[in-house]
Protein backbone atom coordinates (compact mmCIF):
# COMPACT_ATOMS: atom_id res chain seq x y z
CA UNK A 1 0.00 0.00 0.00
CA UNK A 2 1.36 3.59 -0.78
CA UNK A 3 1.72 6.17 1.76
CA UNK A 4 -1.41 8.18 -0.26
CA UNK A 5 -3.62 5.40 -0.07
CA UNK A 6 -2.76 4.69 3.72
CA UNK A 7 -3.19 8.69 4.28
CA UNK A 8 -6.34 8.51 2.24
CA UNK A 9 -7.81 5.28 4.91
CA UNK A 10 -6.62 7.46 7.61
CA UNK A 11 -8.73 10.58 6.83
CA UNK A 12 -11.76 8.33 5.53
CA UNK A 13 -11.85 6.86 9.17
CA UNK A 14 -11.28 10.21 11.03
CA UNK A 15 -13.97 11.35 9.08
CA UNK A 16 -16.13 8.33 10.40
CA UNK A 17 -14.99 8.60 13.65
CA UNK A 18 -16.30 11.82 13.43
CA UNK A 19 -19.47 11.33 12.04
CA UNK A 20 -20.36 8.39 14.66
CA UNK A 21 -19.18 11.12 17.18
CA UNK A 22 -22.12 13.65 16.01
CA UNK A 23 -24.11 11.04 15.90
CA UNK A 24 -23.54 10.23 19.89
CA UNK A 25 -24.22 13.84 20.81
CA UNK A 26 -27.26 13.88 19.22
CA UNK A 27 -31.25 13.70 21.30
CA UNK A 28 -30.74 14.32 25.00
CA UNK A 29 -27.60 13.58 27.32
CA UNK A 30 -26.92 12.94 30.83
CA UNK A 31 -27.68 15.92 32.90
CA UNK A 32 -30.75 16.83 31.29
CA UNK A 33 -34.35 16.80 32.71
CA UNK A 34 -37.03 15.12 30.93
CA UNK A 35 -40.69 14.47 31.57
CA UNK A 36 -41.96 11.23 31.58
CA UNK A 37 -44.85 9.11 31.43
CA UNK A 38 -44.20 5.74 32.45
CA UNK A 39 -45.53 1.58 33.49
CA UNK A 40 -43.50 -0.78 35.19
CA UNK A 41 -44.87 -4.32 35.63
CA UNK A 42 -43.55 -7.48 36.39
CA UNK A 43 -42.68 -9.85 33.58
CA UNK A 44 -43.43 -12.67 35.01
CA UNK A 45 -47.48 -11.64 35.82
CA UNK A 46 -47.74 -8.89 34.61
CA UNK A 47 -48.83 -6.54 37.51
CA UNK A 48 -48.63 -3.37 37.52
CA UNK A 49 -45.81 -1.98 40.31
CA UNK A 50 -45.90 1.83 39.61
CA UNK A 51 -47.81 3.78 36.46
CA UNK A 52 -48.14 7.83 35.83
CA UNK A 53 -51.25 7.28 33.93
CA UNK A 54 -54.68 6.95 35.66
CA UNK A 55 -56.56 4.99 32.97
CA UNK A 56 -53.21 2.17 33.57
CA UNK A 57 -53.75 2.39 37.53
CA UNK A 58 -57.68 2.35 37.07
CA UNK A 59 -57.29 -0.43 34.75
CA UNK A 60 -54.94 -2.64 37.30
CA UNK A 61 -57.46 -1.79 40.44
CA UNK A 62 -54.95 0.19 41.78
CA UNK A 63 -56.47 3.18 44.79
CA UNK A 64 -56.55 5.91 42.97
CA UNK A 65 -57.67 8.32 45.55
CA UNK A 66 -54.26 7.61 47.51
CA UNK A 67 -51.89 8.48 45.01
CA UNK A 68 -51.67 11.01 42.09
CA UNK A 69 -51.29 10.03 38.39
CA UNK A 70 -49.30 12.45 36.17
CA UNK A 71 -45.94 12.99 34.64
CA UNK A 72 -42.68 12.76 36.67
CA UNK A 73 -39.65 14.72 35.78
CA UNK A 74 -36.04 12.93 36.11
CA UNK A 75 -32.94 14.13 35.15
CA UNK A 76 -30.82 11.82 33.11
CA UNK A 77 -28.05 10.18 34.68
CA UNK A 78 -28.39 10.95 38.23
CA UNK A 79 -30.22 7.74 39.29
CA UNK A 80 -33.62 8.78 39.12
CA UNK A 81 -34.97 5.40 37.53
CA UNK A 82 -32.82 2.16 36.74
CA UNK A 83 -29.63 2.54 35.41
CA UNK A 84 -30.58 0.09 32.37
CA UNK A 85 -33.27 2.91 31.70
CA UNK A 86 -31.04 5.96 31.79
CA UNK A 87 -28.77 4.39 29.57
CA UNK A 88 -31.61 4.02 27.22
CA UNK A 89 -32.62 7.59 27.66
CA UNK A 90 -29.47 9.16 26.62
CA UNK A 91 -29.53 10.09 22.98
CA UNK A 92 -33.93 9.99 23.04
CA UNK A 93 -36.00 12.62 21.85
CA UNK A 94 -39.31 13.91 22.67
CA UNK A 95 -41.63 11.52 21.43
CA UNK A 96 -39.83 8.37 21.98
CA UNK A 97 -41.14 5.11 23.51
CA UNK A 98 -39.26 2.38 24.64
CA UNK A 99 -39.62 -0.39 27.48
CA UNK A 100 -36.79 -1.96 29.21
CA UNK A 101 -36.31 -5.33 30.75
CA UNK A 102 -35.08 -4.55 34.50
CA UNK A 103 -33.47 -7.45 35.98
CA UNK A 104 -34.18 -9.19 39.22
CA UNK A 105 -30.61 -8.10 40.76
CA UNK A 106 -30.92 -4.57 39.20
CA UNK A 107 -34.08 -4.01 40.42
CA UNK A 108 -34.63 -5.17 43.91
CA UNK A 109 -32.34 -7.30 44.42
CA UNK A 110 -32.47 -11.56 43.92
CA UNK A 111 -34.99 -13.57 46.70
CA UNK A 112 -32.34 -14.22 49.67
CA UNK A 113 -34.36 -17.50 51.33
CA UNK A 114 -32.13 -16.56 54.72
CA UNK A 115 -33.92 -13.19 55.10
CA UNK A 116 -37.37 -15.34 56.14
CA UNK A 117 -36.69 -15.60 60.00
CA UNK A 118 -38.62 -16.73 62.64
CA UNK A 119 -38.29 -14.38 66.11
CA UNK A 120 -40.18 -13.56 69.46
CA UNK A 121 -44.02 -12.48 68.63
CA UNK A 122 -43.13 -10.07 71.41
CA UNK A 123 -41.11 -8.12 69.08
CA UNK A 124 -43.75 -7.15 67.04
CA UNK A 125 -46.74 -4.87 68.15
CA UNK A 126 -49.79 -6.17 69.65
CA UNK A 127 -51.61 -4.42 66.59
CA UNK A 128 -49.53 -6.10 64.05
CA UNK A 129 -49.65 -9.48 64.92
CA UNK A 130 -51.26 -10.86 61.76
CA UNK A 131 -50.10 -12.38 58.47
CA UNK A 132 -48.92 -9.77 56.06
CA UNK A 133 -48.54 -6.96 58.31
CA UNK A 134 -45.72 -4.79 57.43
CA UNK A 135 -43.35 -4.30 60.62
CA UNK A 136 -39.78 -3.21 61.41
CA UNK A 137 -37.82 -5.16 63.36
CA UNK A 138 -34.15 -3.94 64.92
CA UNK A 139 -34.25 -1.30 61.84
CA UNK A 140 -35.21 -3.89 59.37
CA UNK A 141 -38.64 -3.56 56.85
CA UNK A 142 -40.49 -6.80 56.32
CA UNK A 143 -43.81 -8.51 56.38
CA UNK A 144 -45.18 -11.33 58.46
CA UNK A 145 -46.01 -14.62 56.86
CA UNK A 146 -47.15 -16.36 59.44
CA UNK A 147 -47.31 -16.13 63.52
CA UNK A 148 -48.09 -19.35 65.85
CA UNK A 149 -48.23 -18.77 69.23
CA UNK A 150 -45.44 -16.44 70.32
CA UNK A 151 -43.24 -17.28 67.13
CA UNK A 152 -43.46 -15.49 64.39
CA UNK A 153 -41.84 -16.16 60.32
CA UNK A 154 -40.88 -13.11 58.96
CA UNK A 155 -39.89 -12.04 55.38
CA UNK A 156 -37.44 -9.82 55.55
CA UNK A 157 -36.45 -9.49 51.78
CA UNK A 158 -38.32 -6.70 49.45
CA UNK A 159 -41.94 -7.38 48.50
CA UNK A 160 -40.41 -7.49 44.73
CA UNK A 161 -37.26 -9.39 45.06
CA UNK A 162 -36.58 -12.20 42.71
CA UNK A 163 -38.77 -10.23 40.45
CA UNK A 164 -37.86 -8.97 36.43
CA UNK A 165 -39.68 -5.99 35.75
CA UNK A 166 -40.21 -4.37 32.68
CA UNK A 167 -40.04 -0.34 32.43
CA UNK A 168 -42.55 0.92 29.58
CA UNK A 169 -42.25 5.14 28.95
CA UNK A 170 -42.90 7.96 26.87
CA UNK A 171 -40.43 10.91 26.70
CA UNK A 172 -43.51 13.60 26.77
CA UNK A 173 -41.28 16.80 26.73
CA UNK A 174 -37.84 18.73 27.75
CA UNK A 175 -37.96 20.33 31.19
CA UNK A 176 -35.76 23.21 30.36
CA UNK A 177 -37.03 26.09 32.80
CA UNK A 178 -35.74 26.71 36.63
CA UNK A 179 -39.16 26.58 38.40
CA UNK A 180 -39.99 23.43 36.26
CA UNK A 181 -36.61 21.87 37.03
CA UNK A 182 -37.20 22.65 40.61
CA UNK A 183 -40.99 21.27 40.97
CA UNK A 184 -39.53 17.98 39.12
CA UNK A 185 -37.01 17.86 41.45
CA UNK A 186 -39.18 18.53 45.10
CA UNK A 187 -42.09 16.06 43.02
CA UNK A 188 -39.37 13.42 43.41
CA UNK A 189 -38.03 14.07 46.76
CA UNK A 190 -41.25 14.58 48.61
CA UNK A 191 -43.71 12.56 45.69
CA UNK A 192 -45.69 16.04 45.69
CA UNK A 193 -44.71 19.29 44.66
CA UNK A 194 -45.89 22.23 47.10
CA UNK A 195 -46.60 25.60 45.40
CA UNK A 196 -43.58 27.11 44.10
CA UNK A 197 -43.02 30.22 41.78
CA UNK A 198 -39.73 32.04 41.18
CA UNK A 199 -39.02 35.81 41.80
CA UNK A 200 -35.57 37.66 41.21
CA UNK A 201 -34.80 39.88 44.23
CA UNK A 202 -32.59 42.55 45.49
CA UNK A 203 -30.41 41.46 48.44
CA UNK A 204 -27.81 43.32 50.36
CA UNK A 205 -24.75 40.54 51.08
CA UNK A 206 -21.64 41.11 52.49
CA UNK A 207 -18.75 41.22 49.35
CA UNK A 208 -14.81 41.14 49.78
CA UNK A 209 -13.06 44.50 48.94
CA UNK A 210 -9.44 43.92 46.99
CA UNK A 211 -6.81 44.89 49.37
CA UNK A 212 -4.40 48.04 48.27
CA UNK A 213 -1.42 45.92 46.62
CA UNK A 214 0.83 47.93 48.62
CA UNK A 215 -0.34 47.02 51.94
CA UNK A 216 0.59 43.51 52.35
CA UNK A 217 -0.67 42.68 56.12
CA UNK A 218 -3.86 44.68 55.41
CA UNK A 219 -6.92 42.69 57.09
CA UNK A 220 -9.79 41.22 54.58
CA UNK A 221 -12.41 44.42 54.14
CA UNK A 222 -16.16 43.98 52.75
CA UNK A 223 -18.63 46.33 51.95
CA UNK A 224 -22.71 46.06 51.85
CA UNK A 225 -23.72 45.37 48.41
CA UNK A 226 -27.11 45.21 46.34
CA UNK A 227 -26.96 41.96 44.61
CA UNK A 228 -30.15 40.14 42.41
CA UNK A 229 -30.95 36.89 43.10
CA UNK A 230 -33.05 34.34 41.67
CA UNK A 231 -35.02 33.07 44.62
CA UNK A 232 -37.56 30.10 44.75
CA UNK A 233 -40.15 30.73 47.18
CA UNK A 234 -42.14 27.55 48.49
CA UNK A 235 -45.13 27.77 50.07
CA UNK A 236 -44.58 26.10 53.74
CA UNK A 237 -48.26 23.88 53.25
CA UNK A 238 -49.23 21.01 56.18
CA UNK A 239 -48.25 18.32 53.96
CA UNK A 240 -44.91 19.96 53.25
CA UNK A 241 -44.21 20.53 56.86
CA UNK A 242 -45.48 17.37 57.75
CA UNK A 243 -43.51 15.36 55.32
CA UNK A 244 -40.84 13.45 56.87
CA UNK A 245 -38.45 13.43 53.91
CA UNK A 246 -38.36 16.98 54.30
CA UNK A 247 -38.12 17.59 57.79
CA UNK A 248 -35.44 15.28 57.93
CA UNK A 249 -33.35 16.58 54.66
CA UNK A 250 -34.58 19.97 53.71
CA UNK A 251 -30.86 21.12 53.60
CA UNK A 252 -29.48 18.54 51.26
CA UNK A 253 -32.49 19.01 49.17
CA UNK A 254 -32.39 22.59 48.63
CA UNK A 255 -28.71 22.29 48.00
CA UNK A 256 -29.56 19.77 45.14
CA UNK A 257 -32.14 22.12 43.26
CA UNK A 258 -29.81 24.98 44.13
CA UNK A 259 -26.79 23.09 42.33
CA UNK A 260 -29.01 21.68 39.21
CA UNK A 261 -30.74 24.99 38.73
CA UNK A 262 -29.97 28.82 38.02
CA UNK A 263 -31.54 29.57 41.70
CA UNK A 264 -29.63 31.65 43.93
CA UNK A 265 -31.46 30.80 47.08
CA UNK A 266 -34.71 28.83 48.37
CA UNK A 267 -37.08 31.26 50.81
CA UNK A 268 -39.81 28.60 52.58
CA UNK A 269 -42.59 30.96 53.28
CA UNK A 270 -45.41 30.38 55.40
CA UNK A 271 -48.83 32.18 54.19
CA UNK A 272 -51.19 33.15 56.96
CA UNK A 273 -54.56 35.06 54.85
CA UNK A 274 -55.40 36.88 58.46
CA UNK A 275 -59.20 35.20 57.92
CA UNK A 276 -59.70 34.35 61.72
CA UNK A 277 -59.05 30.53 61.91
CA UNK A 278 -55.47 29.77 63.76
CA UNK A 279 -53.47 31.33 66.45
CA UNK A 280 -55.08 35.06 65.65
CA UNK A 281 -58.43 33.83 65.42
CA UNK A 282 -60.78 36.03 67.90
CA UNK A 283 -57.66 37.29 69.99
CA UNK A 284 -57.00 40.70 69.07
CA UNK A 285 -55.43 43.28 71.19
CA UNK A 286 -52.84 40.22 71.86
CA UNK A 287 -48.88 41.66 72.29
CA UNK A 288 -50.12 44.70 70.56
CA UNK A 289 -52.03 43.24 67.33
CA UNK A 290 -55.30 45.28 69.02
CA UNK A 291 -53.71 48.20 67.09
CA UNK A 292 -53.22 47.09 63.98
CA UNK A 293 -56.39 46.95 61.04
CA UNK A 294 -57.22 43.66 59.06
CA UNK A 295 -55.45 44.56 56.41
CA UNK A 296 -52.35 46.19 58.07
CA UNK A 297 -51.81 42.92 59.63
CA UNK A 298 -51.90 41.18 56.26
CA UNK A 299 -49.23 42.87 55.10
CA UNK A 300 -47.74 42.87 57.98
CA UNK A 301 -47.62 39.51 57.90
CA UNK A 302 -46.57 39.35 54.39
CA UNK A 303 -43.70 40.84 54.95
CA UNK A 304 -42.87 38.79 57.94
CA UNK A 305 -40.24 35.83 57.15
CA UNK A 306 -40.96 32.71 59.12
CA UNK A 307 -38.95 30.48 57.43
CA UNK A 308 -36.67 28.60 60.02
CA UNK A 309 -38.05 31.00 62.71
CA UNK A 310 -38.72 29.42 66.08
CA UNK A 311 -41.02 32.42 67.94
CA UNK A 312 -43.22 32.59 70.64
CA UNK A 313 -46.47 34.42 70.35
CA UNK A 314 -45.19 37.51 72.28
CA UNK A 315 -41.91 37.58 70.03
CA UNK A 316 -44.24 37.10 66.77
CA UNK A 317 -46.77 40.16 67.65
CA UNK A 318 -43.50 42.41 68.40
CA UNK A 319 -42.58 41.64 64.58
CA UNK A 320 -45.23 41.96 63.33
CA UNK A 321 -46.07 45.25 65.10
CA UNK A 322 -42.78 46.48 63.99
CA UNK A 323 -43.57 45.56 60.44
CA UNK A 324 -46.98 47.28 60.41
Amino acid sequence: MSDEQAEAEAAEADESADAESETEQTGFGRGDFVELDYTLRTTEDDDVVDTTILEVAEEAGIDTDEHEFSPRTIIIGEGHVFESVDDALVGSEVGDEGAVVISAEEAFGEYDPDQVRTISADKIPEDDRYPGANVQIDNEQGHIETIIGGRARVNFNHPLAGEELEYEYEVLDEVEDDEGKAEGMLGMYLQHAPPLWIETDEVEEEVPVEPDEDDEDAEPEFETQTVEKETLYIESTPQLTMNQQWMMSKGQIAQDVISKTGIDRIVVQEILDGSGGGMFGGMGGMGGLGGAGGEEVEEALEDVDLDDVDLDADELAEEIEDEA
